[in-house]
C-alpha cells in the first residue's frame, strides 16, 4: 500500500511484541521485540520457516494468547490485557480464523457449520451463509456432513465460516496447505478479494509462491522481523503455481 493511500490509523498495530513460553532453561523467546502496523486492505503474508513466531505472532493478534510484554492494538482498541469475556467478545466482532486444523462439527453440514457463525454474528445468517459457500466454490456440497467431504473440502467450509461475519481481519495459518491448485487459486482470490475490500488479511505460510500474490511480505527468523517488503504489483491467485 502507497503512502498517499495508507489509513492515519492502522487496522492492527504491533508495538514492541513479545512472547517468552517456560522459565529458565526451558525458556523460549517464540516472538522477540516485533513492531509493524497492518493497515485495512493490506493482505500481509508472514513468510519463514518453522518455530521462526509466525504462528504466535497471529495467535496474540488473534487473542488466543496474550504476550509477554508489548502493546497490541485492533482498530485502536488495546487487545493485549482484555479480560476473558473481553477477548471472546473481540474475536467474535472483528477476527475470522481459518487455521490448519478446520475444527468443523462434525454432526452439522456444511451449511449448519457457516450458519452456526452466522447466526451470532448478524441477521440473515441463511443467506448469508449460503453466499459464504458459494463465495468459496463449495456450495453444491451444502448439505453434507464433514465426513462426506474431502479434506480440501473441508478447509474450504472453514474459510466460508470465517468470512461469513465480514471479519475486519482475517487470520490465516497456511490456509491452502489441504488444497489442490484449483481450489488454492479460488481460495487465495478470495483472500486478495477481502483485501481488495478494506479488511486486513494476514496469513502465515512456508510457501514463497503464495507470498507472490501478498501487497506485502514479512520474513521471520527465531522470533523477528528481518525483512519487510511491499510489493505493488501482486501477482494474481490465477497466475499462481506450486
Amino acid at each position: 500500500m502507497t503512502a498517499s493511500t495508507r489509513h492515519a490509523e492502522p487496522a492492527i498495530r504491533l508495538e514492541r511484541l513479545s512472547k517468552v513460553y517456560g522459565e529458565g532453561v526451558t525458556r523460549v523467546l517464540a516472538v522477540d521485540d516485533v513492531s509493524f502496523d497492518v493497515d485495512g486492505g493490506e493482505f500481509v503474508v508472514l513468510l519463514g520457516p518453522s518455530g521462526s513466531g509466525k504462528t504466535t505472532m497471529l495467535n496474540m493478534i488473534g487473542a488466543i494468547e496474550e504476550p509477554t510484554s508489548g502493546r497490541l492494538l485492533v482498530r485502536g482498541r488495546e487487545v493485549a490485557g482484555l479480560d476473558e469475556g473481553s477477548r471472546t467478545a473481540y474475536r467474535r466482532a472483528e477476527v475470522g480464523f481459518v487455521f490448519q486444523l478446520y475444527n468443523l462439527v462434525p454432526s452439522l453440514t456444511a451449511r449448519e457449520n457457516v450458519q452456526l457463525i452466522a447466526e451470532i454474528t448478524g441477521p440473515d445468517a441463511a443467506e448469508r451463509s449460503m453466499a459464504a459457500l458459494e463465495r468459496v466454490g463449495i456450495a453444491e456440497r451444502s448439505e453434507h456432513f464433514p465426513g462426506q467431504l474431502s479434506g480440501g473440502q473441508q478447509q474450504l467450509v472453514a474459510i466460508a465460516r470465517a468470512i461469513v461475519k465480514h471479519p475486519s481481519v482475517l487470520l490465516c495459518d497456511e490456509p491452502t496447505g489441504a488444497l489442490d491448485l484449483e481450489r488454492g487459486r479460488v481460495v487465495l482470490g478470495v483472500l486478495a478479494s477481502l483485501a481488495d475490500e478494506g479488511r486486513s488479511v494476514v496469513c502465515v505460510t512456508h510457501n514463497s509462491t503464495i507470498a507472490n500474490m501478498a501487497t506485502r511480505v514479512l520474513r521471520l527468523s527465531d522470533g523477528r522481523i528481518v525483512d519487510d517488503v511491499q510489493q505493488p504489483s501482486p501477482v494474481p491467485a490465477g497466475d499462481l503455481v506450486w
